[in-house]
């Protein structure tokens, strides 16, 4: 790897990276990329926006791509091609290549170009920044190990299809695919916040000295994003280094949950289809309205935002507009603005703020020792949330929030480019295994597995597991199968990947038993006929799987590639 490092926090609703130029040995010195300035604003990170011409060109990103789409009107906004939020496309889902996305204005457009064309413009402003810092020494791709974080339960194939846009942008090459390090959002939030001290914090200060100086003590990590809340548990062992205890979970109950209850709620104000002929017609407006929200948000009183003119004329040809503000619990007219009492206010966050409790006491009630939270991620800047998970559980244990909760995970990337090794183990989300065939035994097989072979009957399917849903694995820990061909001349091995929640399936089509890749195998020597032997090996305890075959007759060993994306 190389000794610089430039880290992307690719989020939901807002995006940045940091840099970082020290040599190897060095304390890290991560600097970062202020944003927004242009328009009065200073920001660690941008909205994860994207605008395309009506050629699906890309144009804008970020703040500037929010502000040319907000200014346009009628006809030429129907036309372009404005992304905002589009990370939640890959989530919960198995992904593939050609899955689409929506614009703001339903055109559709290919998920990977979107991606791709995000990173490739992040890519060349990290370059241009970096330069114009270090009086003006050329800098390429190729001189950094990049990081891109992904949320911690993403299934494998949405994994592939970041590493997919990153090689598509020219992060990497297809030959340096191993400079590319994909982080998992929560675990680089640990590693940047169990360094600081303990004046680095928002809410209730803890003992003194930083987390990593104080093995045993177990916490656990809530990433409050845009799209999500995911939530890991970890215990810092000997060394400072990060064991994780519970495996990640998430929900899609983070700062947008609150944002659609603030649109519901504008619905409710107007109603008899104002508000669906405003959002219809003029969607830069209601761009513009959640952008003032983004701010309003984060605070606990009464907010009062203007009302867009285009709004206000749509709402005076039903009725006068007063009328409409009659029947709706805590929403009043004042002069132009739409007055949102502090109690309605707390109402948005409700569905989202039960969602944290019951996923914050689900792992509270079990035989864990935690001793802290910690609070990260642009919508820990929420005074309501905060102060909710203090009402809640401040008196099980202590709840921690740095002061810039959203640059946390930027910072804690570089550290994890740096210093992989810091999670020195996880928990395995599933039970995964390969489908096997062995001798046919009447007394335990079933007899619709049976097939013959020139050898004998054999029972096909059987479920070979390879770890074990909830087992510890070391971050660098492989597991081994030997192979064996069916036929003597075969030279290729494809083999498909099984996952599953339950602990010991039998059969790889039982009830909760799922495909989800597919890795091919060469087997180049057939002299020994069946007897060739090829020793595969399987990584789970990284953030990726990653596999490698050795020929037991030749000693060659090779990269296998896992493809998560095939259907």
């Amino acid at each position: 790897m190389h000794n610089y490092i430039i880290a992307i926090d690719f989020g939901t609703a807002y995006t940045g990276y940091v840099f970082n130029l020290t040599p190897k040995g060095a304390e890290i010195d991560p600097h970062m990329r202020r944003w927004g300035r242009e328009f009065g604003l200073d920001t660690p990170k941008a909205p994860t926006c994207l605008l395309f011409n009506e050629d699906k060109e890309f144009i804008k990103f970020g703040y500037e791509a929010k502000t040319d789409y907000i200014r346009m009107r009628g006809e030429e906004a129907r036309k372009s091609y404005f992304f905002e939020n589009f990370k939640m496309a890959l989530y919960g889902k198995r992904v593939s290549r050609d899955v689409e996305i929506k614009a703001a204005n339903w055109r559709s457009m290919k998920a990977l170009k979107v991606f791709t064309e995000a990173l490739r413009y992040l890519k060349d402003d990290a370059l241009r920044t970096i330069t114009e810092s270090t009086e003006g020494r050329k800098f390429t791709a190729s001189d950094f190990t990049w990081v891109l974080t992904v949320p911690a339960i993403w299934d494998p194939s949405a994994k592939q299809f970041m590493r997919e846009a990153a090689t598509q942008a020219g992060l990497v090459t297809e030959g340096t695919q191993h400079h590319l390090i994909i982080a998992l959002e929560p675990e680089a939030a640990s590693a940047w916040c169990k360094k600081l001290p303990a004046d680095g914090f928002i809410t209730q200060n803890h003992d003194g000295r930083s987390l990593d100086q104080c093995p045993g003590t177990q916490f656990i990590l809530m990433d409050c994003g845009g799209g999500t809340i995911d939530i890991t548990v970890h215990e810092v062992v000997d060394g400072g280094a990060l064991k994780e205890l519970h495996k990640a979970s998430r929900n899609d109950l983070g700062g947008q949950s609150v944002d659609r209850k603030f649109k519901e709620f504008l619905r409710e104000i107007f109603y008899d289809g104002v508000w669906d002929e405003f959002e219809e017609n003029f969607p830069s407006e209601v761009q513009r309205i959640m952008y003032d929200f983004m701010y309003f948000k984060q605070i606990d009183d009464d907010v009062l935002i203007v009302c867009p003119f285009t709004l206000g004329t749509l709402a005076q040809k039903r009725q006068e507009i007063e009328k409409f503000f009659e029947s709706v619990r805590g929403a009043s007219w004042d002069e132009g603005c739409i007055k949102i009492s502090k109690e309605r206010l707390r109402s948005f966050f409700a569905e989202s703020l039960k969602g944290i409790t019951d996923s914050l006491r689900e792992i509270l009630n079990k035989d864990l020792h935690i001793k802290y939270i910690l609070l990260v991620g642009g919508y820990a800047k929420s005074q309501i949330l905060r102060q909710h998970v203090i009402d809640q559980f401040g008196d099980q244990c202590k709840v921690l929030c740095p002061y810039r909760p959203q640059e946390a995970i930027m910072k804690g990337a570089v550290m994890l480019g740096r210093h992989p090794a810091v999670v020195a183990s996880r928990k395995s989300a599933f039970t995964y295994g390969f489908a096997v065939a062995e001798e046919f035994d009447p007394s335990k097989h079933r007899v619709e597995k049976k097939f013959t072979r020139c050898w004998g009957e054999v029972c096909c399917d059987i479920f070979r597991k390879f770890v074990e849903e909830g087992e510890d694995v070391g971050w660098n820990e492989t597991r081994e199968h030997i192979l064996i061909p069916s036929e003597a001349n075969q030279t290729r091995m494809k083999i498909s990947l099984y996952r599953t929640e339950r602990k010991n399936p039998k059969y790889v089509d039982e009830e909760g038993v799922e495909k989800i890749g597919l890795f091919e195998v060469d087997m180049p020597y057939t002299s020994s006929g069946i007897s060739q032997k090829v020793k595969l090996q399987l990584r789970f305890g990284s953030t990726e799987m990653t596999s490698t075959a050795v020929d037991l007759v030749s000693g060659l060993k090779r990269s296998v590639k896992l493809d998560f994306m095939t259907r």
